[in-house]
């Protein structure tokens, strides 16, 4: 029922098309200004080249007020993207914190490479040679903010300062999601073997064991999410959202121990526990990988202590359900 109430970009007139440019200046502008915001403080310098842009977009919107002053008087009509058929739309990302450091870069050259389209267009439109003129120079401009790095580096990013942000970058991402969805994938992958097979070997039951491992691995989960969100705020340690590292080792915990309950849901007992074993030692691997990529632990050391306490923990299940 809405839809149809939009307008199509081709049936814009010249006085349209410049106000919409104007409002997509000013929502640009908005956004770059709430990166700024949101980057200023684990990213100062990447924070400063938004500063920047927001800046130049306010000035690309005074130019373009100047010239439909010029043109069409002082009224300016409401027109925005959400009006226009099929134009492109921003994806509210700058509302979500924290900001992924290159996730707003890829986010800003999006930005850029849709306006430089949207310029071309409208100056291929426009009739006024001055109008035409103005918009092919935005297009221009926007064509050179494509490689924001280059545009504004050599006053605030430079290459010291990028590796800089990227090295914090990713030891955020280390403290935020890797070592909480580690100790999550550990904790459910070990702690969980002693129940899920000490119910097999006792009952012998497939579907039963299958409810005692699926119990253990959400109540694991659970339990790690909760106790890794209210453990620590973040605020004096600097490890950041304890939402997302709660999800984090909470979903990891939980994957970790449905991992070898599921094959249960095999009839055969015996193809169940052959499956569930084989997926052990694939979790067991997958630890030992994640421990030596990022948290630069020896492979074999990793390996070595993996299974070493996966084998034990497992024994203690069988052990105990065969007693």
């Amino acid at each position: 029922m809405f839809s149809s109430a939009k307008r199509a970009f081709s049936d814009l007139s010249e006085r349209e098309i410049l106000a919409l440019a104007i409002a997509s200046e000013e929502e640009d502008m908005r956004i770059y200004a709430s990166y700024s915001d949101g980057l200023k403080a684990d990213y100062p310098a990447t924070a400063a080249v938004f500063d920047d842009m927001a800046r130049e977009e306010s000035e690309h919107r005074g130019r373009l007020i100047e010239i439909f002053r010029a043109r069409h008087g002082e009224t300016i009509p409401l027109v925005s993207r959400e009006h226009i058929r099929g134009f492109y739309r921003r994806a509210p990302y700058w509302l979500v914190r924290p900001l992924g450091l290159d996730r707003v870069r890829r986010e800003a050259e999006a930005m850029e490479a849709e306006a430089h389209d949207f310029y071309l267009k409208a100056a291929a439109r426009s009739t006024d040679a001055s109008v035409r003129s103005l918009l092919g120079q935005l297009a221009a401009a926007e064509r050179g903010h494509m490689a924001m790095a280059e545009r504004l580096g050599l006053k605030h990013l430079t290459s010291e300062t990028r590796s800089a942000e990227d090295a914090s970058a990713h030891r955020r991402f280390l403290l935020q999601v890797v070592q909480p969805g580690l100790a999550g994938l550990m904790d459910g992958s070990v702690s969980t073997l002693a129940p899920v097979f000490a119910a097999a070997f006792a009952t012998g039951s497939t579907w039963e064991t299958f409810l005692v491992g699926t119990a253990a691995a959400l109540g694991a989960g659970i339990s790690m999410g909760l106790t890794e969100a209210l453990s620590d705020d973040g605020a004096l340690t600097g490890r950041g959202s304890p939402v997302i590292r709660g999800l984090s080792a909470g979903i990891m915990t939980a994957v970790g121990g449905l991992g070898h309950a599921l094959p249960y849901l095999i009839p055969d007992f015996w193809t169940a526990t052959a499956l569930a074993v084989v997926i052990v030692f694939v979790e067991l691997w997958a630890i030992s990988w994640i421990r030596w990529r990022y948290m630069d632990t020896p492979f074999l050391r990793a390996a070595f202590q993996i299974v070493v306490g996966g084998f034990l923990v497992f024994l203690t299940g069988i052990l105990i359900g065969s007693g």
